[in-house]
């Protein structure tokens, strides 16, 4: 499978934050959910990527082109969706849809009416009037009106109602299904990628922590409920998250097949992304060091 976005040991410093030597590889086709604690790194690496703030060093690579010698190239093929979007209020839609359309040859001026139509946006509306949502839904319809190939958005869903939240997740998923494409998808809403993702990466305090798909991840995970009596020395590092009460436990683990050995009576069930997100961060991988 082809990847549509390759980062190879990127660096990024300021003075109380810094991108240590960020890897990873995103195929085509896939939808990637871009997770982690605000202030993890998140919004930083996507500006990076873009060329938006300058990097320290690495090589990032779109569709197999260098983004130091063809950024140009590059961004004629990419979507851009940014929480709050980066407009002038005192426009109207349409007017700063002509500053938007210029940078693109491939403008498709019947796309981009077409949204507007759908989202039940007013051409001659004045931005800075618009709701989040129906600013994101207008960030969305610039992105999406010059035949992108890949659409990089952070945060799109922060904020929003639960309907408009669906309506833009199942725009994505129409978008993908025109096939050839690729969807960067950052979050901390780690609902919106339950159904959606098909590949997750975990940034941690400007460190990548995993790549992996959605589905591997959750088919290994488990939520563990117990009696606090069970937990025992070998028991405790297979947990991770590990929550006491007066009537029972409460944990995260990988090995459920040696909880099952080790604590039959131990009850299962499965476990959420942002289950998953929270055991491997900083701090979550603690257990207790007694069972008291």
């Amino acid at each position: 499978m082809k990847s549509i976005l390759e980062v190879r040991n990127l660096n990024k410093s300021y003075k109380n934050f810094s991108l240590r030597n960020i890897s990873f590889s995103l195929p085509e086709g896939c939808i990637t959910g871009f997770i982690g604690t605000n202030g993890a790194g998140k919004t930083t690496t996507l500006k990076t990527i873009l060329s938006l703030t300058p990097k320290e060093s690495g090589d990032i690579r779109f569709f197999g082109m260098n983004m130091d010698t063809e950024e140009r190239h590059i961004k004629e093929r990419l979507g851009v969706v940014f929480d709050g979007g980066s407009f002038y209020g005192e426009l109207t839609l349409l007017e700063m849809k002509a500053l938007a359309a210029s940078s693109y040859r491939s403008w498709d001026e019947k796309e981009f009416r077409r949204y507007l139509e759908r989202f039940s946006l007013n051409p001659r509306q004045k931005i800075h009037t618009l709701s989040k949502g129906m600013r994101m839904k207008y960030a969305l319809a610039l992105a999406l009106s010059h035949q992108a190939e890949f659409l990089i958005m952070d945060e799109p869903t922060s904020g929003l109602d639960p309907l408009i939240r669906r309506q833009l997740l199942d725009i994505l998923r129409e978008y993908m299904n025109r096939g050839g494409r690729g969807v960067f998808f950052s979050t901390h809403i780690t609902s919106d990628l339950d159904q959606l993702a098909d590949m997750l990466v975990l940034i941690d305090h400007g460190k990548i922590v995993f790549q992996e798909e959605k589905d591997s991840l959750l088919e290994r995970y488990r939520i563990v409920k117990g009696d606090i009596k069970e937990l025992s020395g070998d028991v405790l590092p297979l947990l991770h998250n590990l929550s006491q009460t007066a009537f029972g436990f409460t944990a995260v683990t990988d090995q459920a097949g040696e909880i099952q050995k080790a604590m039959p009576d131990a009850i299962l069930e499965r476990a959420s992304i942002e289950d998953i997100m929270l055991c491997q961060i900083e701090g979550g991988k603690k257990y207790a060091a007694s069972a008291d």
